[in-house]
């Protein structure tokens, strides 16, 4: 798709924010570019109202123009962070990207996948001073209840769990915190 502005930083900005579609996009292997956007800001503003103003204000800081402006779409900052469990996750994020609640911990998981190709590599202890409100488990406690994985400066929690429902097979879920 090539939509020519005559202004560059705006051509190059909706270059970038088709990049990251399409990687969404093939992540799910499909050519639905409004599925995959929808996903895409259902991901976004899942994440930013679970952050604090200044957490957003660092993640939205490495996002491209275009990217930033969805993420903060509709945000209000005196409202967060808020809080909800896996279930309340869930539905909001199902709701936002016009999919079945058990379909939300793929497409976090396919999402996530898709976002942490265009960010930044997260800076090693030892290299620069950081703040970091939110910690990274180390993978030896990847097998143990709910797991944090570093998406740069905000986490998400991925419990791996048995139910009735799934016949002993394990299920997975993602959940922001």
């Amino acid at each position: 798709m090539s939509a020519k502005t005559k202004v560059s930083a705006l051509d190059h900005a909706m270059q970038t924010a088709h990049t990251w579609i399409n990687d969404v996009a093939r992540e799910f292997d499909t050519e639905d570019r409004e599925f995959a956007y929808r996903v895409l800001r259902a991901w976004l503003h899942t994440l930013r109202d679970r952050l604090t103003v200044e957490a957003s204000a660092h993640f939205a800081a490495q996002l491209p123009d275009l990217i930033r402006g969805i993420f903060y779409a509709g945000w209000n900052p005196s409202a967060v962070p808020e809080m909800y469990d896996a279930e309340a996750y869930a539905a909001r994020f199902a709701r936002e990207a016009i999919i079945a609640p058990d379909d939300v911990g793929k497409a976090a998981a396919a999402t996530t996948a898709a976002v942490l190709h265009h960010l930044p590599p997260p800076q090693s202890p030892g290299s620069a001073p950081q703040r970091n409100p939110h910690p990274t488990a180390s993978p030896q406690n990847a097998a143990q209840g709910p797991r944090m994985c570093s998406i740069r400066r905000a986490s998400i929690v991925r419990s791996v769990k048995s139910s009735p429902r799934s016949h002993g097979q394990r299920t997975e879920r993602y959940v922001l915190t």
